[in-house]
């Protein structure tokens, strides 16, 4: 009984540590940026009036609606493309990086580091270190959402053929099957599902990313954001977000009956 309440103590004492040392840089940050937490939740009221009344779409937005949705699905084929080739190329240089078809420890420690430097730096900054090299283009705005998804998706897919490809790479490789064999028949069919679960998934993630990418480099649904947001056509503005959201949950649906049909 002691020592339950012993350890009730510590983490009661641990706990109010933590809150105490939270609310001490909470308030920290707001004397350092001059944020007032009052006036903040005050203006909330006002904020969702201001929304409600400058936010909808009229008559006039609508007119510009083919434009949006021409630019929307220069933004979706582009997330698609990027999102495929770096698929195709996370997933071969994956084999490089796996513990299971890796040809040396070194290799895959270095796919390993490489995947871990592109997953770790925001397409954000990818896009501005380019802007530099291609200026604002979709060049650059594509090779932004590739070193980001190359990375992460080699990084998963490195960690998929190792959990659920090692027994079935084990047993063809014990039959004498080549390596293009053991890829192919083995790996790929071992985890084709969780390959095309990860890629909707990053299409759905690459709109989404695309259109703060495109802002930077003046192309797509991102271009007309920005554009409408700065001549004050808020109302237009709102309905460029509002198709954003509609293709997103449009492609989420898409992805979620192509995993019911393959599962």
């Amino acid at each position: 009984m002691d020592k339950k309440l012993a350890v009730f103590r510590k983490r009661k004492i641990t706990f109010t540590v933590i809150f105490l040392s939270i609310m001490g840089l909470f308030i920290f940050s707001s004397l350092i940026t001059e944020y007032d937490a009052v006036k903040g939740i005050e203006s909330l009221p006002r904020a969702f009036v201001w929304i409600v009344t400058k936010l909808v779409p009229d008559a006039k937005a609508m007119q510009k609606l083919p434009n949006i949705l021409l630019k929307l699905s220069e933004t979706a084929f582009i997330s698609i493309a990027v999102t495929v080739t770096s698929a195709v190329f996370a997933f071969f240089f994956s084999l490089l990086g796996s513990k299971t078809t890796a040809m040396n420890r070194f290799t895959s420690r270095l796919v390993r580091i490489i995947a871990s430097f592109f997953r770790n730096v925001p397409d954000v900054v990818w896009a501005m270190l380019l802007l530099f090299s291609f200026g604002q283009n979709v060049l650059t705005g594509f090779f932004a959402l590739f070193f980001l998804t190359f990375g992460l998706l080699t990084r998963t897919f490195i960690e998929m053929i190792d959990e659920v490809s090692a027994s079935c790479v084990e047993a063809l490789t014990a039959t004498g099957a080549t390596f293009m064999q053991i890829v192919f028949q083995g790996i790929i069919t071992s985890t084709i599902v969780e390959i095309i679960t990860w890629i909707m998934y990053m299409i759905e993630t690459n709109i989404r990313n695309s259109t703060l990418i495109g802002i930077l480099t003046a192309t797509g649904i991102g271009y007309l954001f920005d554009l409408y947001y700065k001549r004050l056509e808020y109302a237009t503005a709102s309905l460029v977000v509002i198709s954003i959201v509609v293709l997103v949950i449009l492609i989420e649906t898409i992805s979620n009956k192509i995993r019911k049909v393959i599962l």
